[in-house]
């Protein structure tokens, strides 16, 4: 791979070094996220605190307010319902649902929205569109992603679940794990293994309908944080599904599941950066007031240092995830891009969560304020989606210096 300047040449663009667009956001953007965080605050937040108790939330019926108001098809073609914008008012929505006063929330509304639909969009035929893609939109139907497995998550290539063509059927056996929105989904689009040979070669996306019968929800996981999600086991015993539920071409489907994670890395790093605006803003604030030995705590130097270079180190990743925006709307590949995205802006999650949290004393170890939460629910951030790991590796790739690789 060449490098110039010391740089990768998946870094350089024709017209100069590391050149942006200079992504814009428009009153129509400021508008969307306005008006979906006042939908937000009245119809959504004075719920969370029950659905964290019960450790899950009535995905039917939030989704169906959402798609009712447009908000579950935001870059979806308006043919089927969508509004038909491009992933700039999709991460912008991202950050609204930030405002959810429950992470599993939006993290249930991002698999409904830029996690378990882009393949179908962009290679579903018009049949699977009508079927499965319009309701979702609708929010009529609750769509989860089935990639990971038992003995393996970030390891796509390793999957073990199989669907098998039997005349005008899919015949499906295996399971999937941490699934979210796994136990209410209408249905999951599937990623399984159709032949042997090349791992990269012999997957296949599907669209498969949880009623359908050998679909087993095996049990919902209790987890450290985002507790209002239901994450599920599912097992798949001879699930039969019509030939016709194939997404795209047959052998495509690892292609098609890197393409989809680009979408979910976005949708990441857009809700986390807009999450720690608010513990950065919530912290100075407490900071400010809370005493200790005759001053402020936020008049002691190490805090308010420690909140500048915080502050400088978001301002960073927020530059990145503009980038990142520009790139993928220009058609690029984002992977490398997308991929340092999530490792900087989850790693950041849990740096600024818990340095703020130690800002907060006693009060930052209970469940009262949106420090503590944000410690627990954001921790996901940096194995979900593709594990800090993961990301390293596929930037190593990029930059020609992987083992093997020189």
């Amino acid at each position: 791979m060449a490098v110039v300047l010391g740089l990768p040449s998946f870094l350089l663009r024709t017209s100069g070094l590391l050149q942006t667009r200079n992504f814009v956001r428009t009153a129509e953007h400021h508008a969307l996220k306005e008006n979906l965080i006042k939908l937000i605050e009245k119809e959504i937040n004075p719920h969370c605190e029950k659905w964290e108790k019960e450790k899950a939330f009535p995905a039917h019926k939030v989704f169906k307010l959402l798609g009712s108001n447009g908000y579950l098809g935001i870059s979806k073609p308006v043919e089927y319902g969508g509004m038909g914008l491009d992933i700039s008012y999709e991460a912008v929505a991202a950050e609204a649902y930030s405002h959810v006063k429950s992470g599993g929330v939006g993290m249930g509304i991002g698999i409904q929205c830029d996690i378990a639909t882009p393949a179908i969009v962009k290679y579903g035929s018009q049949e699977l569109k009508e079927k499965f893609l319009r309701p979702t939109i609708a929010g009529d139907s609750v769509a989860c992603l089935g990639v990971s497995e038992v003995g393996g998550g970030s390891d796509v290539a390793a999957l073990r679940t199989t669907a098998r063509l039997d005349g005008d059927e899919w015949v499906i056996n295996g399971g999937k794990m941490w699934t979210t929105n796994g136990a209410q989904a209408d249905w999951m689009c599937l990623l399984a293994n159709t032949s042997t040979g090349d791992v990269h070669r012999n997957k296949s996306l599907f669209c498969l309908p949880m009623n359908t019968p050998g679909v087993n929800v095996h049990r919902v996981i209790d987890k450290l944080g985002m507790h209002a999600s239901d994450t599920a086991e599912t097992t798949f015993e001879n699930a039969r599904i019509p030939k016709g539920y194939l997404i795209g071409e047959e052998g495509k489907g690892f292609i098609y599941q890197m393409q989809q994670f680009q979408n979910e890395r976005i949708y990441i790093a857009a809700g986390v950066i807009a999450a720690l605006d608010q513990v950065m803003e919530a912290t100075i604030e407490y900071t400010s007031q809370r005493q200790a030995f005759g001053m402020s705590i936020l008049d002691n130097q190490y805090v308010h240092y420690k909140l500048a270079e915080m502050q400088t180190e978001l301002e960073l990743v927020r530059a990145l995830y503009n980038k990142c925006i520009d790139e993928f709307i220009a058609g690029e590949d984002i992977t490398p891009i997308a991929s340092m995205l999530k490792l900087k802006s989850s790693r950041l999650a849990r740096e600024i969560s818990d340095g703020c949290l130690q800002f907060w004393g006693g009060m930052g170890f209970t469940e009262e304020v949106i420090v503590s939460r944000s410690y627990r629910d954001l921790r996901l951030m940096s194995i979900g989606g593709g594990a800090d790991e993961v990301m390293l590796n596929i930037i190593c790739k990029f930059m020609g210096i992987a083992p093997g690789m020189r």
